[in-house]
């Protein structure tokens, strides 16, 4: 009985795991794409630092979000 019980939080505790890799992922990947299409989206106004220093960062969400998500989508728990 005990192992079920074990076995069964450790499935939840993966399925729980997975759900928040992969939304948190999808948050810093849009984080990142808003870095780099901020005069598109008509928010210059908001984050007025210069152009390398928005790169940079939206590079560095990007690369974070891509690892949080490929990371959430190969638990195949």
């Amino acid at each position: 009985m005990e192992n079920t019980i074990r076995e069964r939080n450790q499935r939840r505790y993966g399925v729980f795991r997975k759900i928040y890799d992969i939304s948190m992922a999808l948050l810093f990947l849009a984080v990142a794409f808003s870095m780099f299409f901020l005069e598109q989206l008509k928010l210059d106004l908001v984050f007025t630092e210069d152009k390398l220093y928005r790169y940079f960062f939206g590079t560095i969400c990007l690369l974070y979000g891509g690892f949080r998500l490929y990371r959430g989508i190969k638990q195949a728990d």
